[in-house]
């Protein structure tokens, strides 16, 4: 930033050329006009490499020059006038000779000051300049502001594709046909491949003409290009059948853009020869990998079905089997308790009074195991007639699945325990805790009942046959409660023994 001495100041200046005549004053006014020439000079240079940071300052300093250069030509004119007075008294060529010397010296002033104001326009000119660039700046904020705004936009539409892909990876495919069984399936390919067949057997599979000629030979031609046909059906026919054998369900849409792609490129291939493979029979192609996925699909439901029945049957005879040992069990102590208590009921009759207290205690001691044994065998026999008694048991794993995930099934076992420790085997890292076994004249309803209730909050949506619900305990107490007539006791707190203990050394391991 420029800042003026004190001695390069107009006043001063001024002063010393108001003293003209002792020539020395006007000398130094003269040399002091020349300094502050360079020192402007100087200052120009080191604003015009500084760039815009002293503007403001250099703006206001060519405005002083301004005023300065107005000022000296008033100076100018005053001493003019002061010439004109000592006219009279100063020889005339001396006085031509100091005015011709102080013209010199006012026209280098001027040019000094013409400089300045040029200096002054290229400032305004910048000045102009610059408010074009800001200007062009502010529009291309504008459009920057705008551009983001359309990235924004491009963003979310990535966002939404990418969420399409996610879902088409995890397969969420809808099915096209959903037939009920496999077979249904299997004869539905059955019947479209033997539509492509007749496409190809009436020669619609491919647009083509025979009207060709080899050498003049239109015979050659045409079997060309019925070898080209059959060369193309071929390889369309083996890249698709690759494709479709492959298909998954995280590539099904893949595996119809890899079929499309095929067709696309085997057309180019064939282009020169007017041979391609007609979009009827590429449709066949994309009906038959959407029929073979979900013909795999249903053979996969349909293995697990069975799969789900052969465990529930083996569930059953195991149920059937406690039951029938149990009905033996407490037939076996029917009889033994009736003997017993018939032959006290004789030793009674022969003894004497002093035995009779104590052979009346047995008696009815026997009596109340008789009536207990017979209950028992009231149970079984009604457990094993009625199918549908049994057990629900509501039962969670905070080690594996973590906390309000609860698995509600059912089982006719006697010892519903049995089922539940069955189920925290080798398959899961932490045993099952019980929270609720309700015991049912009608389980499977019950079951039904709470499954149907939670069905939205199913952990796994896709496999119903998986009965974990993410559901709070409260919640299965209160539908149990409307839907089951008698007292049952829950269990709220998960002991999780062996996941507790497990945690707990893994936090003392941390911070060993």
């Amino acid at each position: 930033m420029y800042k003026e001495r004190w001695y390069y100041s107009v006043w001063f200046i001024s002063l010393l050329m108001t003293m003209w005549f002792l020539i020395l004053p006007l000398a130094a006014a003269i040399t002091l006009i020349v300094f502050r020439q360079k020192e402007m000079k100087k200052a120009r240079s080191e604003w015009e490499n500084s760039g815009f940071k002293e503007y403001g300052e250099i703006k206001q300093a060519s405005s002083e020059l301004r005023n300065q250069y107005d000022s000296l030509l008033s100076q100018k004119q005053l001493l003019l006038a002061e010439l004109e007075e000592f006219k009279p008294y100063q020889n005339e060529v001396e006085l031509k000779q100091k005015l011709k010397e102080q013209n010199n010296l006012l026209e280098k002033q001027k040019e000094s000051l013409l400089d300045q104001v040029q200096l002054l326009e290229d400032f305004n000119e910048l000045e102009d300049k610059y408010k074009e660039v800001e200007t062009s700046l502010n529009d291309l904020i504008s459009s920057r502001q705008q551009v983001s705004e359309n990235v924004d936009s491009l963003k979310s539409q990535i966002v939404d594709l990418e969420e399409d892909i996610l879902m088409q990876s995890f397969g969420f495919y809808q099915p096209k046909y959903g037939f009920e069984t496999s077979e249904l399936y299997q004869n539905a390919l059955l019947e479209l491949r033997n539509e492509q067949k007749k496409l190809v057997k009436e020669k619609r599979a491919t647009n083509h003409s025979t009207d060709w000629t080899i050498s003049n030979d239109k015979k050659k031609g045409k079997e060309f290009i019925l070898d080209t046909v059959k060369l193309v059906l071929r390889a369309f026919n083996n890249e698709c059948d690759n494709v479709i054998s492959k298909v998954k369900f995280n590539n099904v849409e893949a595996s119809e853009k890899r079929i499309v792609k095929i067709f696309t490129e085997i057309n180019k291939l064939t282009d020169m020869q007017h041979v391609s493979i007609t979009s009827d029979y590429l449709n066949l192609k994309l009906k038959e990998l959407n029929l073979k996925y979900e013909f795999e699909q249903k053979k996969l439901e349909e293995k697990e079905e069975q799969a789900a029945i052969r465990e529930q049957m083996r569930e059953e005879a195991k149920a059937l089997k406690e039951l029938e040992k149990a009905k033996e069990k407490v037939e076996k102590e029917e009889k033994h308790f009736t003997l017993a208590l018939e032959k006290a009921q004789l030793q009674l009759a022969e003894s004497n009074p002093g035995e009779q207290d104590k052979l009346l205690e047995k008696i009815k001691e026997l009596e109340n195991q008789l009536t207990l044994t017979q209950k028992n065998k009231e149970d079984v026999l009604f457990r094993t007639q009625n199918t549908r008694a049994g057990y629900v048991y509501i039962i969670s794993n905070i080690g594996s699945f973590g906390e309000n995930v609860y698995k509600i099934g059912m089982t006719r076992r006697l010892e519903p325990l049995d089922r539940v420790k069955e189920l925290g085997d080798a398959s899961v890292p932490f045993l099952f805790d019980v929270h609720a076994m309700i015991f049912s004249d009608d389980a499977p309803m019950l079951e039904n009942t709470l499954h149907r209730t939670f069905t939205h909050r199913r952990v796994n949506r896709i496999n119903e046959r998986k009965e974990f619900f993410n559901v709070s305990l409260a919640e299965i107490e209160a539908v149990v409660k409307d839907n089951h007539n008698k007292t049952i006791q829950f269990t709220k707190l998960a002991t999780a023994e062996e996941y507790r203990q497990s945690a707990q050394m893994d936090k003392e391991l941390l911070h060993a």
